[in-house]
């Protein structure tokens, strides 16, 4: 009697393949988390557990898919970032010619950094490394905008033989005005994105908290923090660390003479 009044032959996928890599054994697990919880925390407290589950020692585990990804794109923002503070440092000591400034303007881009994980608490976004990064290196080109145009009027009130406190007193309130209109048209600008505003020119609705907007709230919400932080720092820090740099040169200058 033939087998095939019984059963049917239908190709189907082999079971008990064995996967290898370099002539290495492997095995990949695949899962997916919850909508509500993040990436980079899973893994982490996967890779915990696995190291506390004291595996043989020819075996190892690593971590692909999205946490790969973020990873390389982390590595990426940070020598974008690197590269970018390098650049205006050396662009900023040319034009000025003055260590001590460039180190002021500079010290103001990481500052402001205190703003952007202000501005992600109160939107309560965590700090993504794509759209994070993105935002902290947009809001350096901002920041060194205002402090460089505080910083030339302040050299501009030197040359014209002021006294270095009276110089900056007045560099602040010459400047107030500029400084202030650049960082509150910037983050108005950016306060639909920060609240999810989206707006339907077809249907004429306005959506709060929209799916297309999840994606750039992080960066503006990034942006607009650290520019509040960073206007405040402008007016204020930038102008007393300059008074700071010319007591110093001051003082070092009176002690040469003793010195000899």
């Amino acid at each position: 009697m033939p087998i095939s009044n019984f059963v049917t032959f239908e190709p189907s996928e082999r079971t008990g393949i064995i996967r290898r890599i370099d002539e290495k054994r492997v095995t990949t697990i695949e899962a997916n988390v919850a909508a509500d919880v993040l990436v980079n925390d899973q893994v982490l407290a996967l890779g915990a557990a696995l190291e506390a589950a004291e595996l043989p020692d020819d075996v190892s585990f690593s971590f692909a898919g999205e946490a790969e990804d973020q990873a390389e794109s982390m590595t990426f923002l940070v020598g974008a970032f690197v590269a970018a503070i390098f650049m205006m440092f050396v662009i900023l000591l040319v034009q000025f010619n003055n260590f001590q400034q460039a180190f002021v303007v500079m010290s103001a881009i990481i500052f402001s950094i205190a703003g952007v994980l202000l501005g992600l608490i109160v939107t309560g976004r965590p700090f993504g490394i794509v759209m994070g990064g993105i935002g902290v290196i947009a809001l350096a080109g901002i920041v060194v905008n205002n402090n460089i145009v505080l910083i030339d009027t302040y050299n501009d009130l030197k040359r014209q033989g002021q006294a270095p406190l009276e110089a900056a007193l007045r560099t602040g309130a010459q400047r107030l005005r500029p400084v202030i209109l650049t960082s509150v048209t910037t983050a108005l600008g950016l306060m639909p994105m920060v609240i999810g505003l989206n707006l339907n020119f077809f249907t004429r609705d306005i959506v709060y908290g929209a799916p297309s907007t999840q994606w750039w709230t992080e960066l503006s919400s990034a942006i607009a923090g650290g520019l509040v932080v960073a206007t405040i720092l402008t007016l204020v820090v930038t102008p007393a660390m300059l008074i700071l740099g010319e007591r110093k040169e001051t003082r070092a200058q009176r002690q040469k003479p003793l010195a000899r």
